[in-house]
């Protein structure tokens, strides 16, 4: 017995429709981000993902030692653990990652927000 469908195409795209709106729900939007855990200070900075935890330096800015804890406790204000960043990193320095920090959410960076506190000034090898 063969049974003939007459509307195959009309199934297919509803079935591509509904595929798609499974994968909107089940996959976050912003599955290349990463999330903040831990800020030490300015020089030392843990950004994690799924997989891994990275430890970051800030890029292209010197703190005194007397701002240092000023500066520490803005960028904890600023950048809470859990908020999604992105790095762009510019080098190494020894066993770290120098590399500017932005907020996902309103691409806040890091060098900047100390910078407009007068926390810190920059120091940029190029």
């Amino acid at each position: 017995m063969i049974v003939k469908i007459k509307n195959v195409d009309g199934l297919k795209k509803i079935l591509q429709i509904i595929l798609i709106f499974i994968v909107l729900i089940i996959c976050p939007i912003n599955i290349n981000s990463a999330e903040l855990l831990q800020i030490n200070d300015v020089n030392t900075i843990v950004v994690g993902d799924q997989n891994r935890s990275l430890y970051l330096s800030l890029y292209c800015i010197d703190i005194n030692q007397n701002e240092k804890e000023n500066a520490t406790k803005i960028l904890k204000r600023n950048f809470p653990r859990g908020t999604k960043v992105k790095i762009k990193p510019y080098g190494s320095n020894g066993s770290r990652l120098l590399a500017k920090i932005f907020r996902v959410d309103d691409e806040t960076e890091m060098t900047e927000l100390l910078n407009t506190y007068n926390s810190s000034k920059e120091n940029c090898m190029n």
